[in-house]
């Protein structure tokens, strides 16, 4: 099997795998899928993102289904931020409801220029645009649904379709009782009057790929058109991105950002946090109050 084989019959992949055609090595990483580096006979290398379970060890075994569109909503996405010509994108090989098939990179470190190429060509992602606040399909954060009925005021918006669904299951899962639900859905939300992003959507740390030649790659996205703050304060999640301050002042000479963004970081960072909460319960619990505090 090569790689224009491989184009062709993306439905044949779990077959010559199941059958030990393939030669696979496990990607440690993903909280989500299970990834596998795929080695084709001409030694090409690629990434292969299945749903747990649904790459079988024998063929009696039975196979467990993404949840539906899951892989589909990636797909558009990977595309629609390959198309915007800023950081980036992975070639997409193939897709298809069971899995994902993508150009293999090879990992390097973060280093200050490759910082500063990552801040200036996000800000040429988030100048592509989008038509809309949201987007024309929904699709998923994680393994969550994600709202992305499309509107025209993004702070309504960011309310209705990114803080109220992941707060309705942070309640029903128990990580907030009645009284802080109703604190946090009657948060202030305000920022700079700006059009639609053409944001990554998860843009935690963890979501870049400092590749061996200083070139920067976004993975795993949750794609949708947004307000950009967005995606510059998910970076400062779980640790922050290296180099972060090369990374904003790099952005910021590209594409100067509005006074005051940084005091608005964690009302950006909430739709997030608040994911965590549905997905993990209580645990994040803490940290969602604390973001909410300065815009009650």
């Amino acid at each position: 099997m090569d790689l224009a084989y491989l184009r062709a019959n993306p439905h044949l992949l779990l077959t010559f795998m199941t059958h030990q055609r393939l030669r696979t090595t496990p990607v440690a990483g993903g909280s989500i899928c299970s990834a596998e580096r795929i080695t084709l006979d001409d030694g090409t290398d690629l990434l292969l993102k299945t749903w747990p379970g649904g790459v079988s060890g024998s063929p009696t075994e039975e196979r467990r289904s993404a949840p539906p569109g899951l892989f589909a909503a990636e797909a558009r996405g990977l595309r629609w931020l390959r198309d915007g010509s800023g950081v980036s994108v992975p070639e997409l090989i193939a897709a298809t409801d069971e899995l994902l098939l993508m150009e293999w990179i090879e990992h390097g470190k973060p280093t200050p220029a490759a910082a500063e190429r990552f801040g200036r060509e996000l800000a040429a992602t988030h100048r592509a645009g989008a038509p809309t606040f949201g987007a024309a399909d929904d699709g998923y954060l994680g393994n969550l649904a994600l709202d992305n009925t499309p509107g025209e005021d993004w702070a309504p918006w960011y309310l209705e379709r990114r803080i109220l669904p992941y707060l309705r299951l942070s309640v029903d899962n128990g990580a907030f009782d009645p009284t802080d639900a109703a604190r946090i859905a009657g948060i202030w939300i305000e920022a700079p009057d700006e059009p639609p992003a053409r944001l990554h959507g998860d843009l935690w740390p963890g979501n870049i790929i400092w590749g061996a030649d200083d070139t920067p790659w976004l993975v795993d996205p949750a794609a949708y058109g947004g307000h950009r703050e967005s995606d510059l304060a998910t970076l400062f999640l779980f640790g922050g991105a290296p180099h972060l301050e090369t990374i904003l002042a790099s952005y910021h000479e590209a594409w100067p950002l509005a006074d005051g963004w940084r005091d608005r970081i964690a009302l950006h960072q909430l739709h997030l946090l608040l994911a965590h909460t549905a997905l993990f319960g209580v645990k994040y619990r803490s940290a969602v109050l604390r973001a909410t505090r300065q815009y009650m």
